[in-house]
């Protein structure tokens, strides 16, 4: 044989023997490791050897009143897998891991689907885990997001496999997942949410349950993100007809049935509105877990005098609007140089009975006291009170308040396949007026025509600059009186902007966020932004606050009038009179009322000065009382 034959034979046999050395190193060293993380596993059915809670409280903005306590306590109802409904166990593994009973505690057909989508759209958009690692990360592992915890994860998980039966696992996971805010299994979440033992829950329950899993702070049912829940709801139900769970006919009927809430009940009496928001904001933006772990003290921008002044006045008030068939109010107050939320009533009584007795919430209920008007958006129309918006543009524009206009029947052409011709309150035109005296009357056909002067797209963009998020549809002429829908605590923001002559800071409910060391991780130290020049706000100012101006229509002494006091007001009553609004400002405070039904429907013929007016003069005056 050649000589350089047997040296290349040599060589190749150094090669392999030296990489099989390496392989065999390799063995040996993932076995140590395995091994190593898998020497302290801990026995799953003792769910106590878990990181200390240290639970999140929440503080009024002086840091003396306790509002709220979060993750102090886990409630959990421990429930055997065979008093688990079908359904329930169905829909979670059908939406969670389809293929449970076909791994060992890696699903590597999803691992490579996730791995493939992911490179596919360059984002990490694609979860692979199995019931049993998110039971193990859950239970016994942080979650942080380092190669040493995915490691120990993916150990335990293949060792819990080897340990225990699937039906064990899933039942452990069922009780172990959770399903909300110190919400911990299906046992207790069919207890919170439903009133029912989880035996008693329907298909359509169960899927909600299911739902909740991907996101149990977003789609929290007494949250923001209820329609986003209930679309889930739809998708866990499509995923169980997909896998052959259920049949066509039970997939129909269970998308298309009412689900139903328990009323919640909450470890708090004050603000109560308000502290589910602090509560959303919290889990969205540092999750379940990091709440739980880290001990934080949450320093709110509620001022507790006022806020229990305006969730009396707001109660008083819509009772009395009960003669006009108007059954629900809520008010927001901000402080306009900062933003700060120092009032939010979601509606006249969180702790109050839905009305009718007999009806259906979310679908034809005249009051429902969970629901937060305040910050819902969906249905309510601001009528005239979105008139300065539309001024406030032209006054940008170079408008004057001494400008004159015509009030006289007019056309505005086809909009909507009909001719547009708006008409008065009052139903009179008045010919050539100044637009100081069109808008503190607050007359329609010159605002419309205002609105067309300036463009609809400006007007638009004035109201987005403000911080209206909510008009992003198509309007036409009747946008001036209220056409588009909006959030009252946008709307008042809005007017705070006005209040600081152009500058806005968006609305908040955090002063600070200290961790458990009193390390300072988020403060509101904003700097406000301009958004309206401020000759353009001072003509507004001027005009909202001329009471000799209005009182040819709302009279001399008005809700809006403040004796000695400087205040801009306007109010808003929507077609149908199904919306009422007031809103108003000084130079340190922004408040505004709403009033009406959660089911839309119309009230009694009252214009929103008369049925939201005199809540919005009380709340102002209880302002003003308390320095604003």
């Amino acid at each position: 044989m050649p000589y350089y034959k047997k040296t290349y034979q040599l060589k190749f046999s150094k090669i392999g023997i030296n990489l099989l050395i390496l392989f065999l190193i390799g063995v040996i060293l993932c076995i140590l490791l395995f091994i190593l993380i898998a020497k302290d596993l801990p026995r799953p059915e003792v769910f106590t050897e878990r990181q200390q809670i240290m639970p999140t409280r929440i503080y009024d903005r002086t840091g003396e009143t306790l509002l709220r306590t979060i993750y102090s306590e886990e409630k959990r109802i421990i429930v055997d897998l065979e008093d688990i409904p079908q359904n329930m166990i169905n829909a979670v593994i059908a939406t969670e891991d389809a293929r449970f009973y076909q791994h060992n505690g890696l699903d590597y057909r999803r691992i490579i689907g996730a791995l493939l989508f992911d490179f596919k759209t360059g984002s990490r958009a694609q979860g692979a885990s199995t019931l049993t690692q998110q039971l193990m990360r859950s239970t016994f592992l942080n979650m942080e997001k380092t190669a040493t915890r995915k490691i120990r994860e993916i150990v335990l998980s293949l060792e819990l496999e080897r340990k225990y039966s699937k039906e064990q696992i899933l039942e452990w996971y069922l009780n172990q997942v959770s399903i909300g805010p110190n919400i911990y299994g299906v046992g207790e979440a069919a207890k919170s949410y439903f009133d029912k033992e989880v035996q008693e829950l329907t298909l359509e329950e169960c899927s909600v349950i299911a739902a909740m899993i991907q996101g149990p702070s977003y789609y929290y049912p007494y949250g923001e993100h209820i329609d986003e829940l209930l679309q889930r709801k739809d998708y866990v139900l499509k995923r169980m007809f997909d896998e052959h769970y259920i049949i066509e006919q039970e997939y129909e009927q269970a998308k298309d049935a009412i689900v139903e809430f328990k009323k919640p009940t909450m470890n708090f009496d004050k603000a109560p509105h308000f502290i589910l928001e602090v509560e959303n904001y919290l889990l969205e933006k540092y999750g379940d877990d990091y709440l739980r772990e880290h001990g934080l003290k949450v320093y709110t921008t509620i001022d507790l005098d006022l806020q229990e002044k305006t969730e009396q006045i707001v109660r008083e008030g819509a009772e009395w609007n009960a003669n006009y068939d108007a059954y629900n109010a809520a008010l927001v107050a901000i402080d306009p140089h900062n933003g700060q939320i120092l009032s939010l009533v979601g509606s006249k009584d969180y702790f109050g009975e839905v009305y009718p007795e007999d009806c259906t919430p979310g679908l034809d209920c005249k009051f429902e006291p969970s629901v937060n008007i305040a910050t819902y958006g969906q249905g309510q129309q601001p009528g005239s009170s979105f008139k300065p918006i539309v001024y406030a543009t032209g006054f940008a524009m170079g408008l004057d308040p001494e400008d004159t206009i015509v009030d006289e029947k007019t056309s505005f052409g086809i909009w909507g396949d009909e001719e547009y011709i708006p008409e008065n309150y009052d139903g009179l035109y008045r010919g050539t007026i100044t637009l100081r005296s069109a808008l503190a009357m607050s007359l329609n056909i010159p605002a419309v025509k205002v609105l067309m002067n300036v463009g609809i797209e400006n007007a638009l963009r004035t109201a987005k600059d403000l911080g209206i998020t909510t008009l992003t549809g198509s309007y036409g002429p009747s946008l001036v009186l209220g056409a588009g829908e909006v959030k009252l605590l946008e709307m008042v923001s809005a007017f705070g902007v006005f209040a600081v002559e152009g500058l806005r800071t968006q609305p908040t409910y955090i002063l600070k966020i200290e961790d458990k060391d009193g390390a300072i991780i988020e403060d509101n130290n904003k700097t406000p932004r301009r958004v309206l020049p401020q000759e353009a706000c001072e003509k507004l100012n001027d005009v909202l606050s001329d009471n000799d101006a209005r009182a040819p229509m709302f009279g001399a002494n008005s809700a809006l009038y403040f004796p000695g006091h400087w205040v801009a007001a306007k109010t808003g009553t929507t077609n149908g009179y199904r919306d009422a609004w007031t809103i108003g400002y000084t130079k340190d405070i922004a408040i505004g009322v709403w009033v009406g039904n959660n089911d839309n429907s119309s009230t009694v013929k009252k214009p929103g000065v008369v049925l939201a007016g005199p809540i919005f003069n009380r709340a102002m005056w209880q302002a003003l009382y308390l320095g604003y």
